[in-house]
């Protein structure tokens, strides 16, 4: 269904990669393109003017455009675990880019591929897409869930919206912001407190049994 997100709808359900190859947002840190992941069930939006920043489960730089060669992209996703993976230096190997745990998604999906541009225009060729079926091993409780019926959804530690601007994405720390600061100052001050209170008492009883002693 056409839309606003990179050609395609928003408020999606399902798995979506996004190769971006323009920053909207001018005080990121994040060098583009990047290539980003989102899992929606229809209740989020994707925020072109934070890059989906807000939105974003990990992502990674990948350099895919004006190349001489054909790039490649891998996307994996078995028993909950989804990654992401790029061939885009033409040396016929590939490269992780991204690689989450607790992804869940319904089955009846069907594939598909959009783009979109704004005044600066650009160019996406795709020569081919290939799927293929994984036979691996499921728990034994997979099997009694329905999953025709599941909500797409992922189980993080952390949230989303905590995420932070990092060229290398996948939800890596971010810079110390000044609460971060105060709170780090806080923790010192009260550490240097504490050793300083056990040292004295441990002092001043030493004192004492050299006292009794002689």
């Amino acid at each position: 269904v056409p839309g606003p997100v990179f050609g395609s709808k928003d408020n999606f359900h399902g798995l979506a990669i996004f190769l971006d190859t323009y920053p909207n947002d001018e005080a990121t840190e994040r060098v583009f393109p990047y290539i980003s992941a989102m899992v929606n069930n229809g209740s989020l939006t994707y925020d072109h003017s934070k890059d989906g920043r807000w939105t974003e489960l990990a992502g990674c730089t990948a350099d895919l455009r004006n190349q001489n060669h054909d790039t490649f992209l891998a996307i994996r996703y078995s028993r909950g675990r989804l990654t992401v993976m790029t061939d885009v230096e033409d040396k016929n190997e590939w490269k992780n880019c991204i690689d989450i745990a607790g992804v869940q998604l319904p089955t009846g999906y069907f594939f598909g591929a959009s783009a979109g541009t704004g005044d600066l225009s650009d160019n996406h060729d795709i020569i081919s897409m290939k799927l293929f079926q994984l036979m691996v091993e499921h728990p034994l409780e997979d099997e009694t869930v329905d999953w025709t019926k599941i909500e797409p959804s992922v189980s993080l530690l952390k949230s989303p919206k905590d995420n932070v601007d990092d060229p290398t994405g996948n939800f890596r720390s971010g810079p110390l912001t000044g609460w971060k600061v105060f709170l780090l100052l806080l923790c010192a001050l009260l550490g240097i407190i504490v050793c300083a209170v056990v040292g004295a008492v441990v002092f001043q009883k030493r004192q004492e049994r050299n006292k009794r002693f002689y």
